[in-house]
């Protein structure tokens, strides 16, 4: 593979566009840019909970299935970028979104059903979980918000909404088996 990338600046989005891979130039506000930038936003925190996962799979040998599944979500997340950057582009297919799925089902085996409701913490990589999670749906709405005015194909919403799902439930995982206690939700007291 030859290089990507020869300059970092190229000076030609000084004046607020940038150019997509299919030759348009767009503002940097444009929903297709938003949309990229909450994948990378994703991608980015993903990486921050794959990195303390790995600091912590040592003491916690059961962390290494939750690495061995978000590290493909990476490369797929940038897959998708490429796809928004290249509207007739299409790298993600239905096997992904069923690979998601999978996972959820045999990680929600372990965890059994959810009683109440939770909040993100408990520990820093459980918190990192949903934060990676809150911002899966912050890219999820910004794709769809895309998807109404320029119509997506392939399954990108389908594999980011899983995602956010996949998400929730590796936070939970991460917690049962670092022996962490479930924040729970506690309703405000009623008025009297």
């Amino acid at each position: 593979m030859g290089f990507r990338l020869s300059k970092i600046y190229t000076r030609t989005g000084d004046a607020g566009e940038t150019g997509l891979a299919d030759g348009r130039r767009v503002p940097k506000d444009h929903p297709r840019v938003e949309a990229m930038g909450e994948l990378d936003s994703l991608n980015s925190q993903l990486g921050l909970l794959l990195a303390g996962l790995a600091e912590h799979e040592v003491m916690w040998p059961g962390l290494s299935e939750v690495i061995d599944v978000l590290t493909p979500c990476q490369h797929r997340l940038f897959d998708l970028g490429g796809e928004l950057a290249m509207p007739q582009y299409q790298a993600l297919n239905q096997a992904e979104v069923a690979r998601l799925e999978a996972a959820i089902d045999l990680w929600n085996e372990e965890l059994g059903p959810l009683e109440n409701f939770i909040l993100p913490g408990g520990s820093l990589l459980v918190a990192q979980a949903h934060v990676c999670r809150a911002q899966a749906r912050a890219a999820e709405r910004r794709c769809q918000q895309l998807n109404a005015i320029e119509p997506l194909g392939g399954v990108g919403l389908a594999y980011v909404n899983r995602l956010s799902d996949l998400l929730f439930v590796a936070a939970r995982l991460i917690g049962r088996r670092m022996q962490i206690n479930e924040v729970l939700w506690q309703a405000a007291p009623k008025p009297e």
